[in-house]
């Protein structure tokens, strides 16, 4: 049974709801995983000391022994986890009619993505935001652990998915040399992106992800693609009128006469992402939307453990 299988893509509507869902079915499955043992359970109780903070006072506790003892947790960090999104007008695609089911695209998967990493990061008590860009940023938020905050975070993600602009144009190396200055040192970015650029300068991407690591944050890329479209361009041989999302260019040809050409060179633009993001120590991950999520958070989760 596939992921689209056990999780129809009707769900979408419902991000938060949907998060719960991949999350709890991946830590169930964790037992056969290199993750055996995660949890957000408490480790121990301890004396609660004067002056503390309160939430974590076990009350059941206290209702039996009329003493104040509080949770220590086995996953308390101080991790701050800034998540990028790209909602560049590209995310959209594969528009709806072109997707079986007809509710699935690069920026609802990144969004749905961003939904489990942070439900994650709640349940370990780990502070969280999210930065929207486009050729700017649209959206950025401070990292916070609230359920509040998670909640406005969700709400501003299905704004996002709901509003599809055509010609809504992406500058990632200026979105991401600003948040490097803007968020709090030593943090974890995780970038969503489909990494198309419209100035098709790899170099200067790569300058602001430098900027990133510079800034002493550890970094992961998600590079966000339908792999059976946009990388194997798995089109019928029949006429289309291809339109470029970002700028409305229109090229109208039969797919045959350009797959080969087209196949090569994204290929070769992917492979160079890659092969960069290593020399860079940039952790990267080829995310195909037609996988569901228990890569993603493998790779995350390996992260933040290391970073503990």
């Amino acid at each position: 049974m596939s992921f689209f299988d056990r999780f129809p893509v009707q769900a979408y509507n419902n991000l938060e709801l949907l998060a719960q869902q991949v999350v709890e079915g991946f830590i169930i499955g964790m037992h056969k995983s290199p993750f055996h043992g995660f949890s957000v359970e408490f480790a121990e109780h301890r004396i609660y000391n004067t002056g503390e903070n309160t939430r974590n006072i076990d009350w059941k506790v206290f209702a039996r022994t009329d003493k104040l003892f509080t949770k220590k947790y086995e996953e308390e960090t101080n991790l701050r986890c800034q998540i990028v999104i790209d909602v560049s007008s590209s995310m959209y695609f594969p528009e709806e009619r072109l997707v079986s089911g007809g509710l699935l695209n690069k920026l609802k998967f990144s969004s749905v993505g961003a939904a489990c990493l942070m439900n994650i990061l709640k349940k370990q008590r780990d502070a969280f935001g999210i930065s929207l860009f486009s050729d700017k940023i649209e959206f950025s938020s401070q990292a916070k652990s609230s359920t509040t905050h998670y909640q406005f975070l969700l709400s501003q993600l299905d704004k996002w998915i709901s509003d599809v602009q055509l010609n809504r144009k992406s500058d990632p190396a200026q979105a991401l040399h600003q948040i490097a200055e803007e968020t709090h040192k030593r943090s974890l970015i995780v970038i969503f992106s489909d990494m198309f650029d419209n100035t098709d300068n790899m170099d200067e991407i790569f300058s602001a992800l430098q900027h990133l690591k510079y800034r002493k944050h550890e970094v992961i890329l998600y590079h966000v693609l339908d792999k059976n479209l946009e990388l194997d361009f798995a089109f019928e041989n029949q006429p289309y009128q291809f339109v470029d999302m970002e700028t409305g260019e229109k090229l109208r040809m039969q797919a045959h006469q350009i797959r080969d050409a087209y196949t090569a060179k994204i290929k070769q633009v992917q492979h160079e992402i890659e092969s960069r993001c290593i020399q860079n120590r940039i952790h990267y991950m080829q995310a195909d939307i037609n996988l569901g999520y228990d890569y993603i958070l493998q790779l995350f989760l390996l992260k933040r453990k290391k970073m503990n």
